[in-house]
């Protein structure tokens, strides 16, 4: 048993998020499934844990909970500094929390499940409609994106310098969601070669969805 319980689902993203973070750190966790299109994040045991019904979910030994991946993943980075997540500087903070917040707070949350769900059941939205929808945003996001990493001279290897931190995180989730959709990397080559950097990452690699104990 672990100090550390994560309850995630292995192909959501922002639960790639905190694996990535939690394998970067070296810290062991103990898995807790709950298969989102089956409405096991819905049931009652798993509502006493997060009243909001969402993955991922951090519980630390102590009981306290933790939700949201960017809140998650500063919390580990706080009380683990090595490797840093986050620059040492201000400018380099705030740079960092801007990239990976357009992802995690401009594409993400009209991309999840439950938003796909509802444009399903409330205006019979068809699979190709859903693909047009996750698209579409993901443009929106990348196109901008793909800008500022080109034109920044603190754009590396990584989205900030030579090591991957909490925007690399967020982009490799990302990209991972988007292969299911067919979104094409071409437009954004700055995006595509940081994610294959992230990708060589053995951190990455182990967190990835597939490597999962629930994966299917």
């Amino acid at each position: 048993m672990s100090d550390i319980v994560l309850h995630n689902y292995y192909r959501s993203s922002t639960s790639y998020r905190v694996r990535i973070a939690l394998e970067m750190k070296g810290l062991s966790y103990d898995y807790v499934p709950h298969h989102l299109r089956h409405g096991e994040h819905l049931e009652p045991a798993y509502l006493a844990v997060n009243p909001q019904g969402l993955v991922p979910a951090l519980v630390l030994d102590d009981g306290t909970l933790l939700t949201q991946s960017l809140a998650i993943i500063e919390y580990l980075d706080d009380i683990h500094p090595a490797p840093p997540l986050l620059p040492k500087d201000a400018l380099g903070r705030a740079r960092v929390r801007m990239l990976a917040q357009m992802i995690a707070c401009d594409i993400h949350p009209v991309n999840n499940l439950r938003v796909l769900t509802s444009l399903r059941a409330l205006f019979g939205a068809g699979d190709q409609d859903i693909t047009n929808w996750f698209r579409h945003w993901v443009n929106e996001g990348f196109q901008p994106l793909e800008k500022i990493l080109v034109s920044s001279p603190q754009t590396g290897t990584f989205c900030h310098g030579e090591a991957p931190g909490i925007a690399d995180i967020c982009l490799a989730a990302q990209i991972t969601s988007n292969a299911r959709f067919g979104v094409d990397l071409t437009p954004y080559p700055t995006i595509a070669r940081i994610n294959d950097a992230c990708m060589a990452v053995p951190a990455f690699q182990k967190a990835a969805p597939e490597k999962q104990i629930d994966a299917e």
